[in-house]
């Protein structure tokens, strides 16, 4: 069967070119959708019934390739000159480098317990029940801890959040108290 699909195939060839002109208006086109209607029909010849009509099956095929074909082209912008894409700007991305290094360094700081809660429920995606489940913790235990991991995330990579920024005000006031009370009682 594999050698009549290919000698009827071979024998359609002029006239699946003519379709394909007739589609397309170029002859440097109609060659490249015929040879992609071929292909397709070659890999899909299992599917060709025996006995039906070769002709509009390829016919289909080839109508089909050239309309996918139509709707990617609708897509893509012609850019002969450049100016389409010199009005596009990328900005560079070496700053949000820096910044997800920072975050993985920062990561690295906190410790594995929370570490470990932040990355089940906010990377995994995971319930806080669940991480709470797989910690083997109390669910109160794995908030705390994924909160905390966040706060101290966000002050080790200078985010300024409320609770990260209230927290190390408090940080900073404890610690100037203990150096004046250690003054004091010198």
């Amino acid at each position: 069967m594999a050698d009549r699909f290919k000698t009827e195939l071979v024998a359609l060839m002029p006239r699946l070119r003519g379709y394909a002109m007739a589609l397309t208006g170029s002859a440097v086109e109609a060659d490249d959708l015929v040879q992609d209607a071929l292909l397709r029909a070659w890999r899909f010849r299992d599917s060709f019934q025996e006995g039906s009509n070769l002709t509009a099956w390829m016919c289909k095929i080839l109508r089909n390739t050239f309309y996918t074909a139509a709707v990617a082209r609708r897509r893509t912008v012609q850019d002969v000159e450049g100016k389409f894409a010199a009005r596009l700007a990328c900005g560079p991305d070496q700053e949000w480098r820096v910044q997800y290094g920072e975050m993985l360094d920062a990561l690295e700081e906190l410790t594995p317990e929370a570490r470990d809660a932040l990355s089940m429920v906010v990377a995994a995606g995971l319930s806080y029940e669940e991480a709470a489940e797989i910690a083997g913790c109390p669910i109160g235990t794995l908030k705390s801890r994924v909160n905390r991991a966040r706060e101290h995330l966000a002050e080790l990579v200078d985010v300024d959040l409320p609770k990260a920024r209230r927290r190390a005000q408090k940080s900073a006031h404890a610690a100037a108290a203990g150096s004046i009370m250690a003054a004091n009682a010198a």
